[in-house]
C-alpha cells in the first residue's frame, strides 16, 4: 500500500538525517556565532528561502554585521520532525505549520528551550481536492476516502481540516476526520491524487502543488483555508528558541534581515522569483507556472503573522495546547511587534 510504503521512506530519511526523535526539553549547548542551520519543507511559499539561499542573503547580511556565517539547508516534511529537530539542536531556524509551532510554544514556555516566531511566511490559501467526483463537501467522506496531509492529525493542513469538521458537524466533532488522515510528504500526494488508483482520494495541499493537482480535470477543491478560517491567514512561519537568540545575536539579525529582504524582493519581482524556484528546486514544473502561483491575488507576501490566534484558539478549545494566548506576540519574537499582526 501507497501509505505504508512512503511512511517508510519518510522515516528512513529521517534516520538518515540524524534526526533525534525523541529529544527532550533539556537546554541546548552554546555555541559560537557564525553557523545557522535553517529547515524548510516543500512549496512556493518558501520562496523567500529559496532567493536567500541563490543570493547568499544571510552571509550578506552578516558580513555587514562583521561575521562569517556559515548556512546549512535541510529538507524536513512534517512539523512533528522538524520540532524534533529544533529541541534536539541539529536546526537553528524550523520552518513548519501555525499548528505544530504552537504545540511546541505551548510545551516549551518558561523553559531553557521556549520558541517563538521569528517569521511569517505570508498568507496563502490551502486547498482541500479531491479525485472522487462524489465528494461536494467534507460530509460527502466516507471510510473509502483517504485525506494525505503532511503530518496525520497535527500539521497545519491537518488542523484546518480538523476546524472545517467543526464548523460542519458541530463542537466536539474537530476530529471527526482524523480517521481518514494519511501523513504524505506534498510532492508525493500529489502524485498519488492524479495518477488516482490508490487510497488516496483527497489531499489537503498547498501552491504549487495545488494549483498543479487542479489542471488535472479528474481533480476539484472542496474548499479553501481561507473559507474555514474566514479571510486570509498565515499558514506556515519561521521559529527558533528564545536561547538561540539570545545567545547568537548577530548571526539571527542576519537572518531576520535577509528574510525580510527575500520576502519583499518575491513581492516586486515575481517573475526573477519563479525561476529562482525553480532553478534552487531543480523542479520541472514551467517557471511561467510558478510566477502565475505566485502572482495570485489571494497570496500575501510578509513577514508578519496573520489569523495566528485563530489557530491558537481552536487548538486550545480542543485541548491541544494548554495556553490560551490573548495577543499573537506572546508567541513571537519583539522584531515583529510594532506591525499590524494578528
Amino acid at each position: 500500500m501507497i501509505r505504508r510504503s512512503l511512511a517508510r521512506r519518510s522515516l528512513l530519511g529521517l534516520a538518515a538525517a540524524g534526526i533525534a526523535l525523541g529529544a527532550t526539553l533539556g537546554a541546548l549547548p552554546a555555541r559560537a556565532e557564525g553557523l545557522l542551520r535553517i529547515s524548510q519543507q516543500f512549496g512556493t511559499l518558501y520562496t523567500p528561502f529559496h532567493v536567500m539561499k541563490d543570493q547568499g542573503l544571510i552571509e550578506k547580511h552578516g558580513k555587514a554585521l562583521g561575521i562569517d556565517i556559515k548556512v546549512e539547508w535541510t529538507r524536513l516534511s512534517g512539523g512533528a520532525a522538524i520540532n524534533d529537530a529544533l529541541l534536539a539542536g541539529t536546526i537553528d531556524i524550523a520552518s513548519a505549520g501555525i499548528g505544530p509551532f504552537l504545540i511546541l510554544w505551548d510545551k516549551t514556555r518558561g523553559t531553557a528551550n521556549e520558541v517563538k516566531i521569528v517569521g511569517a511566511f505570508g498568507a496563502q490559501p490551502n486547498f482541500l481536492l479531491t479525485n472522487n467526483p462524489n465528494v461536494k463537501t467534507i460530509a460527502d467522506f466516507t471510510e473509502k476516502d483517504r485525506v494525505a496531509t503532511p503530518a496525520a492529525g497535527v500539521s497545519v493542513q491537518a488542523r484546518i481540516l480538523q476546524m472545517a469538521a467543526e464548523q460542519a458537524f458541530g463542537p466536539g466533532n474537530a476530529r471527526k476526520l482524523d480517521n481518514l488522515m494519511v501523513t504524505l510528504p506534498h510532492p508525493d500526494a500529489t502524485a498519488a491524487l492524479i495518477a488516482g488508483g490508490t487510497e488516496i482520494t483527497a489531499h489537503l495541499s498547498n501552491p504549487p502543488f495545488q494549483n498543479q493537482a487542479l489542471k488535472d480535470p479528474k481533480v476539484h477543491k472542496v474548499l479553501s483555508s481561507y473559507d474555514v478560517l474566514g479571510g486570509p491567514a498565515t499558514p506556515t512561519v519561521a521559529y527558533a528558541t528564545v536561547k538561540f537568540r539570545a545567545e547568537n545575536p548577530k548571526t539571527y539579525k542576519a537572518f531576520v534581515d535577509a528574510f525580510n529582504e527575500a520576502t519583499k524582493w518575491v513581492e516586486a519581482n515575481k517573475k526573477e522569483a519563479a525561476a529562482i524556484y525553480v532553478k534552487v528546486e531543480q523542479s520541472r514544473l514551467d517557471p511561467a507556472f510558478i510566477a502565475e502561483v505566485l502572482s495570485d491575488p489571494e497570496v500575501q507576501y510578509t513577514t508578519v503573522p496573520l489569523g495566528t490566534l485563530k489557530f491558537a484558539d481552536f487548538l486550545n478549545r480542543i485541548g491541544a495546547i494548554k495556553a490560551k494566548p490573548t495577543s499573537w506576540k506572546e508567541f513571537t519574537f519583539e522584531d515583529l511587534h510594532a506591525a499590524s499582526g494578528s
